[in-house]
């Protein structure tokens, strides 16, 4: 696979049961520190943005919690690795970065929930950052098909932010 944005990238669980293609929307991986995420990952939860383009090939060992009125977390019911979460309107699918096969391109740039991120860590890539707060604005306000949710108006969608 190729790492320009719309390409499509396929990955995995960890035991193989769940399988997957996804068109990548741009090169961004950000990283979410809710309470959720946290608790349900045993970290941050790492994401690639690919709108509503997943495809898994079997869905037999796919299992789905509603954690919240608005999202939905799908994992593997036979191994319990985490792989998406998605907007329960439809509107929005993230992928697990880590579930990827091939995460050449990639740039950590964003990180949301930052006001729920525990002091004990922190990362030193400089990213553009978001509180609850702003995402439920964001949620609340719907889904904007130009805009990725944590990118900032004047940087391309298929390019990374240049770094110094």
């Amino acid at each position: 696979m190729t790492g320009s944005a719309g390409t499509q990238r396929t990955g995995q669980c960890l035991c193989g049961a769940v399988r997957f293609r996804a068109s990548l929307k741009n090169h961004s991986l950000g990283a979410c520190h809710c309470s959720m995420c946290r608790r349900g990952t045993a970290g941050p939860f790492f994401t690639v943005d690919c709108d509503t383009s997943v495809e898994v090939e079997d869905e037999t060992h796919l299992a789905s919690y509603q954690s919240s009125a608005w999202g939905e977390r799908r994992f593997c019911a036979r191994c319990g690795t985490p792989l998406f979460w998605r907007m329960r309107d439809g509107s929005m699918d993230v992928v697990s970065a880590f579930a990827l096969d091939d995460l050449s391109g990639m740039r950590f740039d964003h990180q949301v929930f930052i006001d729920e991120k525990p002091d004990f860590y922190s990362f030193a890539e400089e990213t553009r950052t978001l509180t609850g707060a702003q995402i439920m604005d964001m949620v609340a306000a719907g889904p904007d098909p130009t805009q990725h949710p944590v990118q900032s108006s004047d940087q391309s969608p298929t390019e990374p932010p240049a770094r110094d």
